[in-house]
């Protein structure tokens, strides 16, 4: 897992411009804390920042291909490949000689033999960018679910790149950083449209896309997409081949020459894959996963049921510790600990965007930091609920039979509305969300494909199916990515293997929920794996405090902005809604509010460290 930057411009001399180059990649030093490197030529500079995962000697990038001491390509990348032995394996059979054990190298020289064909023999996630020497053209390319970012912004000459928008800003080209209305739609709608990036001039290299760019100009390709096939298992065979699939997938990925865990919740998720390590581990003879969870001080104590969390997480945690085995550490905050101004700092610079989830983000980014102290690498089980169906937006009749994305027609879902509702008026009304949003869910119920004669429960449960894995799974990922890079951290997420994907996403709606309840297929899968209490236990969203400390301490930050005179959230927000929610009983257990507050939070952070230009 790594940081990639880069800058390629057809009709400059980039040898001068080697500091802006070295700047960029100077911003992705969080994702890459072991290693950099830059390699420039005249039309073409790569960056790099190195987390070491496979072959630590001898996986350093840029990487270059020769021959007679001649440059062919140079790549850069992020991610881990997890059939990289089969490649290399094959490559060699084909006269490839290797001078490294890293699936960097195995990249780069599957590049050499098939070119862009590569990528349909990929089991992995990555994001990376190849500088073709010979033919003087950049290729660009994200794993088919988009757990890797990466952004690009063309320009008059040629593009930047990078791993995250950050290092796209530090470009004198991409500055200032403009956002417009479409920009602030996005940020607001709740629904990640592939491509869109937020910033003007700047975009996001979709899930299983595939970008040239030449002198000729700049092409784009979808490599993968998901399809529709018949399924042709029973539910027994269903339940059988997605256990095969799993161990096999979680085999992959404890491949690691540096420490690895599992993040552990208690949730069938999670608590899955964290079985399937420690079994796995076993067998071959090795020591025991290390798993952590985060908690809250007082959280079991004081949790008080809502309607988007039944239980706690931690006597689930625990049951899983016990039944498995695993080496367990407990991650403990408290409120002062989520407002800590330099860990929400720390957050939003990771982020680049307004778009966190408060206590939850900060939660998230603590729990990273603390289990890099010990491990690099950690397998989580992000994605399940998208895969299997396990939000409560699948099982609803009121979101399942909504025309907009379900998750908005979820009740219960106060942050939305909350966030929202602090936007100026007129604003709210330049803006029109709701037609916004219509637009880009017909956008998105345009691209389901769809089976011959599909029709009723099982057409509108292939879209809601297709919704969440193109529309609101990469908000999530993105999330768990940056806060986990933003700490050198490298996060697997199993239940985004491709082959999963694709044929959980053929198994008709009887089968996957042929038990009455959600994730059905997986909790069969993992039946004889966890306690009888997970296997039983509803789903719950990852943790956030109920400690009235911090809605206490949020209050006193917000009015303090408001007090100090200018403030730059007003340029977007009406600061007499924002004293309105201040006005509020403080011990109002309204989390619509306490969003609202930590939305407005922030967004002045945001507009004051970023720069922004606003062309509203």
């Amino acid at each position: 897992m790594c940081g990639i930057s880069g800058w390629v411009d057809f009709e400059s001399d980039l040898g001068p411009s080697r500091d802006v180059a070295q700047a960029m990649t100077d911003t992705m030093a969080c994702r890459g804390p072991d290693d950099e490197g830059l390699w420039t030529s005249p039309h073409a500079a790569l960056g790099h920042r190195r987390l070491a995962v496979i072959d630590v000697e001898g996986g350093r990038q840029p990487m270059v291909a020769d021959q007679d001491g001649e440059p062919l390509a140079v790549l850069v990348y992020s991610g881990e490949l997890y059939d990289f032995p089969e490649l290399r394996a094959e490559l060699a059979a084909r006269g490839h000689r290797f001078r490294t054990r890293s699936d960097t190298e195995v990249l780069l020289r599957a590049y050499l033999e098939w070119g862009e064909d590569l990528l349909d023999r990929l089991n992995g996630m990555f994001a990376f960018a190849i500088w073709d020497v010979r033919r003087q053209e950049l290729l660009l390319a994200r794993d088919r679910m988009g757990v890797k970012p990466l952004y690009y912004h063309p320009t008059s000459s040629g593009v930047l790149f990078g791993s995250e928008p950050k290092a796209i800003l530090a470009n004198p080209l991409a500055q200032p950083a403009v956002v417009d209305l479409d920009g602030i739609r996005e940020i607001y709608a709740f629904s990640k449209t592939p491509g869109h990036a937020i910033y003007r001039g700047m975009h996001e290299v979709r899930p299983g896309e595939v970008i040239r760019v030449s002198r000729a100009g700049l092409r784009r390709r979808l490599y993968w997409r998901l399809e529709a096939h018949e399924h042709p298992d029973d539910v027994a065979t269903t339940v059988r081949r997605v256990r095969e699939l799993l161990e096999d997938i979680v085999g992959r990925q404890l491949v690691s020459d540096v420490p690895l865990c599992s993040l552990l919740s208690g949730g069938l998720d999670s608590s899955t894959v964290t079985a399937l390590a420690m079994e796995r581990l076993r067998r071959e003879g090795k020591a025991d996963v290390r798993s952590f969870s985060v908690d809250f001080a007082g959280y079991d104590e004081h949790f008080t049921p809502d309607s988007m969390r039944s239980t706690p997480d931690t006597p689930y945690v625990l049951d899983v510790v016990r039944h498995v085995g695993a080496d367990h550490t407990s991650i403990v905050l408290d409120s002062a600990d989520l407002m800590d101004p330099e860990a929400r700092a720390a957050v939003l610079r990771a982020r680049d965007l307004p778009l966190g989830l408060g206590d939850m983000d900060t939660s998230l980014y603590l729990l990273f930091r603390a289990i890099r102290e010990h491990s690099t690498v950690a397998l989580s089980g992000e994605s399940a609920d998208e895969v299997f169906g396990g939000y409560r937006w699948f099982h609803e009749p009121v979101a399942v039979n909504s025309d907009t994305f379900p998750w908005l027609a979820t009740p219960g879902i106060e942050q939305f509305n909350g966030v929202v509702g602090i936007l100026g008026d007129d604003l709210l009304r330049e803006l029109d969300l709701p037609a916004y949003r219509a637009r880009r869910y017909r956008e998105a119920l345009d691209e389901v494909p769809r089976l011959p004669g599909e029709s009723g429960l099982e057409r509108r449960m292939r879209e809601i199916g297709y919704l969440n894995l193109t529309r609101f799974v990469q908000n999530l990922l993105d999330r768990k990515d940056r806060m986990s890079m933003a700490v050198g951290l490298e996060v697997r997420v199993p239940f985004c293997d491709h082959r999963l994907v694709e044929y959980v996403f053929n198994i008709p709606w009887s089968i996957k929920s042929f038990d009455g309840r959600e994730k059905s297929v997986l909790r069969a899968a993992a039946a004889d794996l966890l306690p009888r209490s997970v296997l039983e236990r509803r789903k719950s969203p990852y943790p956030s405090t109920q400690d009235p400390a911090y809605g206490r301490a949020l209050r006193k930050q917000v009015a303090g902005l408001l007090d100090h005179g200018e403030v730059a959230a007003a340029q977007l927000a009406d600061l007499g809604k924002v004293r309105a929610l201040l006005d509020r009983p403080q011990d109002e257990p309204d989390r619509g509010t306490r969003a609202a507050l930590d939305g407005f939070a922030g967004l002045n952070a945001w507009l004051e460290e970023y720069g922004v230009r606003l062309k509203l």
